[in-house]
């Protein structure tokens, strides 16, 4: 037997099974690098399918959300003035100018938030010489803003807006106070109008 030989020979078996080693460890380590990398792929695509499903689910209030809008004159045809009574009275806009999403009721004057959101809201009212005019914007009944003239020297118009956090189902209208009148025409110098600026 060549013991030089046969030492070369073992020699040789052990390079061999150290690359054998050092090759099998770069494998587990570059299939641990692929795993996270499968791991974090399956996690991007659930969130996408999740993203997805809920543009689906959600397609028609997003569209929605988009066009919610209203404007409107008192007066539908002619003219002349509304008031003075004794009570206060909920101003009725005829005039509808656009009605996106249909919110606004004009048989009441009154919109109705379709949806939670954040919403602008201005009106305009006119009076003549010598009348006194007090108009009110309300949210649920509840005064949020108003526009008033006391017996001007001429003609005039007034006019105020707001943005609210509306919920859904809230209620918006104006009101004509007691003892005091508008004018319009049909150059509708009184007027309402609102719109959804985003949901909520």
């Amino acid at each position: 037997m060549n013991i030089n030989a046969e030492s070369e020979k073992l020699k040789n078996m052990e390079e061999r099974m150290q690359k054998l080693e050092e090759t099998l460890t770069k494998v587990l380590s570059e299939n641990a690098a692929l795993k996270s990398t499968v791991r974090d792929s399956q996690n991007k695509i659930e969130s996408l399918q999740k993203e997805n499903d809920f543009i689906k689910n959600n397609k028609s209030l997003l569209f929605i959300a988009k066009k919610v809008a209203f404007s409107a004159g008192l007066l539908s045809s002619g003219l002349g003035h509304t008031g003075p009574i004794g009570t206060a009275k909920t101003l009725v806009y005829s005039k509808v100018f656009s009605n996106v999403g249909s919110a606004y009721d004009s048989n009441t004057g009154v919109f109705k938030a379709p949806m939670k959101g954040v919403y602008y809201f201005r009106f305009y009212a006119h009076c003549h010489i010598g009348t006194k005019m007090a108009v009110s914007l309300l949210k649920n009944g509840q005064t949020q803003c108003t526009v008033f003239s006391w017996k001007p020297v001429t003609n005039g118009n007034a006019s105020n807006g707001i943005v609210l956090k509306l919920e859904s189902g809230d209620e918006m209208s104006t009101q004509l106070w007691a003892n005091t009148w508008v004018y319009d025409d049909a150059n509708s110098y009184t007027s309402f109008s609102g719109f959804l600026i985003f949901p909520s």
